[in-house]
């Protein structure tokens, strides 16, 4: 299936110097739950950042930005994090996903979901090409960035975009930063909560997408850290989700920091936040440190 996509849709070749080594659209025929035809700079997308030969580990992340589902923060959550990955042997794929709205999308609450689970399902349909073990696909979300690779991890039993092959759609780990996870008004981020949900959603909905609800011993091992003088997105987010996840016996490491507010791994040299992460990837047995 890859293989296709990037014959016909491959965007461009750079080599391996820090920069994408390839681009390509997530979607080869008609995009599902789409209104009308998507502009061009619109389409969802992933880069893809390879790491040097001798350092590659066969171990995968796909990254999600944040921006509360209005924006994406592409640079500072999605390329820079890429790099930083590929440095350290990961390849590094750089998901581009629609943002939710009701004037191009017959379900704008699905529509970030979509585009999250056929990222996980063409990267891991032509894993072995890329140099990757099938076994080893991780993701990582900052913000809500975070809420959609929480709701991946944890909706991923259900296949919301065609699938014929019946590719497993479960990360096999996750990587959340300050994420967002609930939707419940004393918890969650409004400004995402509304640009996902809509002004008024129904319960049903905010249970839905409220991902501590959603955890289930199938939940994939979990990486947590958050800042508890977060301005933005309350603490509490990573609080109930580790819980849950504790409470259904999944692998869960949670980093909580009394400083650094929102975004803070921006702010912090690299090594800081990634030996962690590694750390935890290395016990679980994704990733083995040099």
């Amino acid at each position: 299936m890859l293989n296709k996509t990037i014959l016909m849709l491959l965007l461009f070749f750079i080599g391996p110097t820090g920069k994408a080594q390839k681009v390509f659209e997530l979607y080869t025929d008609s995009i599902p739950n789409s209104l009308k035809k998507i502009p061009a700079r619109e389409l969802p997308s992933v880069e893809v950042y390879l790491p040097v030969k001798e350092k590659a580990s066969g171990t995968a992340v796909v990254i999600f930005p944040g921006g509360a589902y209005t924006f994406l923060a592409y640079k500072e959550e999605g390329i820079l994090i890429a790099q930083a990955f590929a440095e350290k042997g990961i390849t590094a794929f750089v998901v581009k996903y629609r943002l939710p709205k009701s004037d191009t999308m017959k379900d704008k609450s699905f529509g970030p979901l979509m585009d999250a689970q056929q990222a996980v399902k063409v990267i891991r349909s032509e894993a072995i090409s890329w140099g990757i073990d099938p076994g080893k696909i991780g993701v990582v979300g900052y913000s809500a960035g975070g809420h959609l690779a929480s709701t991946l991890g944890t909706h991923f039993s259900k296949s919301y975009v065609p699938n014929q092959m019946n590719i497993n759609l479960r990360p096999d780990f996750m990587i959340l930063l300050y994420p967002v996870i609930s939707m419940n008004d004393t918890l969650t981020h409004i400004g995402s909560k509304i640009s996902l949900l809509g002004m008024e959603p129904t319960n049903d909905k905010v249970q839905l997408f409220s991902n501590d609800l959603q955890v289930s011993k199938g939940t994939p091992p979990t990486y947590l850290t958050h800042a508890g003088d977060d301005s933005i997105v309350d603490v509490n987010n990573s609080i109930v989700f580790y819980q849950a996840l504790q409470k259904n016996g999944v692998d869960a490491e949670l980093h909580l920091f009394p400083k650094g507010n929102h975004g803070f791994t921006q702010r912090l040299p690299v090594n800081e936040w990634m030996e962690p992460i590694l750390k935890f990837l290395k016990r679980e047995g994704f990733y083995k440190l040099n």
